[in-house]
Formats: C-alpha cells, structure tokens, sequence
C-alpha cells in the first residue's frame, strides 16, 4: 500500500475517455499505440510504476479534466504482435498542475495528491446502502440497457467492489464518469449512480445520457 511520502509529485498521464479507474478498484487497458508503449517501458523502469488515468474535456481532446486518477501497473502481458495487455490498480486520484514540456511523446504533468488522503486508505464503507432496491434498479437498467453480469458474485461483492466495479463497467457518457470519479464518497458515488440509471431508465435509452 501507498502512503503520501511514496506519491511523486509529476506522472505520465493517459488521457482516455469513458475510461475511469478509481482507488483500490482495476482497469485493464489495451496498450497499443507507439507513444503509449513507450511510456509503459518507461513507467516499468520507475519504482512506482504509476500511470495518471485521466479524462479530456473537450472532443478535440485539447483540454483535460483537472481530477484523474493515478494507477499502478500490476499486471502486463506482451501479445504476439508487440503490443500489452496491463492491469491498473487505482492507488489515489490527483489534481492536474502544469503540464510538463519535454522530449516524450506523452504527456506528464505535475499532481497534487492533496484531499484525496481517504484514497489511500482502508475500503471505504457505504453506512446507508439499502442493497435491495438498489439492485432492483440495477436489474432495470441491464434489462433495457441488454447488458449482462455474474448476479451471484456482485450481490456478494463488498459494498466498496460493487458500487467501484459499476461506475467502471457501466457505459455512462465521458462526463457522468467524470462525476463519478469526482464523488466525494462511496455514499455519494453510489448515489450518482443510481440517478445515472434512473435517468437512462426514464428516457428509455443511454442515448439520454450522452
């Protein structure tokens, strides 16, 4: 486990949208692109082996969300054509500073690890889940939405797997995951989520959503 002192003070960035990593939960990634793999043998080669997940905020991708999230690689494998397969394990979201110049073909920046301390911590606990209806919605919203899903493993999920694996794997639009990340609480990003399905539920399409 990470403490503050291990965090260090500029990272690469990925920017990627829809994808959303978040403290103590995994994202796998398919890394393919020549600047990407060159800053995954750079990101091996350090210590923390951190990747900074984070969103754009525009189509363009000219301009990123000032919040993402930093992982680790925990897990790599090369395919036959050169190109990885990694895992992320989310360690602690971080505020984007000034984006640095230099010669690599990605992007890094200066973070501020400052406010996201809980991250760091224990799996956090959501004293208010009423597991019932909550799963109800969510049975709702796979049924309109044709999605599918291990309903034995995710009802024994703990509250903080559930609630982080869903904000995930859900396909929400770039700026409801942005709102999800951002959530102060697992309470208020279970909340998020739930007006996420509800609202896809009213307009009876995702399409809503975007």
């Amino acid at each position: 486990m990470f403490s503050r002192a291990d965090l260090p003070e500029s990272i690469p960035l990925f920017p990627l949208p829809g994808a959303l990593l978040l403290p103590r939960a995994r994202l796998p990634l398919h890394i393919f692109e020549p600047r990407y793999l060159a800053m995954l043998e750079d990101v091996l080669k350090t210590p923390e082996r951190l990747i900074g997940m984070i969103q754009p905020a525009d189509d363009a991708g000219e301009r990123l969300h000032t919040i993402g999230c930093a992982g680790r690689v925990t897990q790599f494998n090369e395919t036959d054509d050169h190109r990885y397969m990694i895992t992320l394990s989310g360690v602690s979201r971080f505020r984007l500073g000034k984006v640095e110049d230099g010669f690599r073909p990605y992007l890094t920046a200066k973070v501020s690890w400052e406010g996201f301390e809980r991250d760091l911590g224990a799996a956090e606990k959501d004293p208010g889940f009423d597991r019932v209806p909550f799963l109800d919605l969510l049975a709702r919203y796979f049924d309109v939405s044709d999605l599918r899903t291990d309903w034995e493993s995710l009802e024994e999920a703990d509250d903080e797997l559930m609630i982080n694996s869903l904000a995930i794997l859900l396909p929400f639009a770039t700026e409801d995951k942005q709102a999800l990340l951002e959530a102060p609480s697992l309470s208020t990003r279970r909340e998020t989520l739930a007006a996420l399905m509800e609202y896809a539920l009213a307009g009876g399409t995702e399409d809503n959503l975007q």
